[in-house]
C-alpha cells in the first residue's frame, strides 16, 4: 500500500450547501501534500473529517488501507488554524495534558518533551502561562503537541502562521525531518512559497470540487507554455529583435546600448528550441537561456480562474 490516505469521492451538505462534492484524493506515504484553495473551498471540512470531527454524507476515506475508524485518530497529529491551548494553563503542564491525550504515560511524555523543548531551545517557558508568550511562541507549542506522539500522518493547517521568517524556517525543517523520519503531511496554506519549498504532491479544491491534483513537478510541465528567457550580447540589439520578431512571438524585450545586453522573453509553438538557438548563434553571444516554469502561484489562480470562467 502506497498511499497512507485515500478519499473516494466524498460529499458532505450542511443544509443547502454543498462544502465537498465527490472528492478524491490519494495521498502518497512519506510524501508532503499540499492541500490547497481558496477561502470556503472545502479544505477545513475535508480535514475534518479525516479527523473524525465530522462525517461524510457519501463517500470513504480509507486510512493506511483500512477504513477510517476511531482507533486511527491516534496516527493522526492535527494542527488546526484556530489554535487551541489554554490560556491560563501552564506551558509543561498543559504539554504533558495533552500528551496523555493523545495515549503516551507521564513518563514517556516528559521525555520527549525535554527532547522537544531543547531541539527548539524553549525549556525555559516549562512554567510561564500560554497568555505570557507571543503567538510565535504559543505557536511552537502547539507544533510540538501536534508531533509528540510520532503519528504516521500529520495535517499541518497554516503552519507558518505566527512565526516570524527566522522560526519559520526552523518549523519548516522540522517538517521535512519528520518527513524523512516517515511521516505523511497533509499542508494547507495560502503560502504558495511554502508550497514550492515543501510539497512534492498537490491537490487543488474550489468551489466544493477536486479541479487539480498530482506530482507538483508533473502539473508544472503541463502548465507551461514554451516561454523562455534569454540574454545575449549583441552591437545591434534593434536590428537582431526585428528579424526576431519576423520569425518568433516576442513577449518582452530590453536592450541597454552600453552594456550592448539585449534581453527578451519569447514565446514558441513548441519546447522544442532547437530552432531559435540555431538562430540565436549566428548572431549573438547567448549568456542566458531559461525556460520559464509557472510558479504554483501561477497555477492556483489560473486554474481558479478557469474553472469560475467556466460556471
Amino acid at each position: 500500500m502506497n498511499n497512507i490516505l485515500v478519499t473516494k469521492e466524498v460529499t458532505k451538505r450542511f443544509g443547502e450547501h454543498t462544502a465537498l462534492k465527490k472528492v478524491s484524493l490519494e495521498i502518497p506515504k512519506n510524501s508532503i501534500y499540499g492541500l490547497l484553495g481558496p477561502n470556503g473551498a472545502g479544505k477545513t471540512t475535508l480535514i475534518r473529517i479525516i479527523n473524525q470531527i465530522t462525517y461524510p454524507d457519501q463517500g470513504e476515506v480509507f486510512f493506511d488501507g483500512e477504513l477510517l475508524q476511531p482507533h486511527h485518530i491516534a496516527m493522526i497529529g492535527y494542527l488546526p488554524e484556530e489554535r487551541g491551548l489554554y490560556k491560563s494553563m501552564k506551558v509543561g503542564e498543559q504539554a504533558l495534558y495533552l500528551a496523555q491525550l493523545k495515549g503516551l504515560s507521564k513518563s514517556e511524555a516528559k521525555q520527549r518533551l525535554k527532547y522537544w523543548f531543547d531541539r527548539l531551545e524553549i525549556g525555559d517557558w516549562w512554567n510561564k502561562k500560554i497568555q505570557e508568550l507571543s503567538k510565535g511562541m504559543a505557536q511552537k507549542i502547539q507544533f510540538i503537541v501536534t508531533v509528540l506522539h510520532e503519528p504516521k500522518l500529520l495535517i499541518f493547517d497554516e503552519p507558518f502562521s505566527g512565526f516570524d521568517p527566522i522560526n519559520a524556517n526552523i518549523i519548516k525543517d522540522e517538517i521535512l525531518q519528520l518527513r524523512d523520519k516517515g511521516a505523511t503531511i497533509i499542508f494547507s496554506t495560502h503560502r504558495m512559497e511554502s508550497v514550492e519549498e515543501l510539497c512534492n504532491h498537490i491537490a487543488l479544491i474550489h468551489q466544493s470540487e477536486k479541479i487539480l491534483d498530482g506530482k507538483l513537478s508533473d502539473i508544472k510541465k503541463a502548465y507551461k507554455r514554451n516561454i523562455f528567457e534569454v540574454g545575449a550580447h549583441v552591437d545591434h540589439g534593434e536590428g537582431v529583435l526585428n528579424d526576431l520578431q519576423d520569425k518568433f512571438e516576442i513577449i518582452a524585450s530590453d536592450y541597454n546600448f552600453e552594456e550592448k545586453q539585449l534581453d527578451f522573453k519569447i514565446q514558441l509553438p513548441s519546447s522544442d528550441s532547437s530552432e531559435l538557438l540555431a538562430y540565436l548563434s549566428n548572431k549573438v553571444n547567448i549568456n542566458q537561456f531559461i525556460e520559464t516554469i509557472p510558479s504554483a502561484n501561477e497555477i492556483f489562480i489560473q486554474t481558479v480562474q478557469s474553472k469560475d470562467a467556466h460556471e
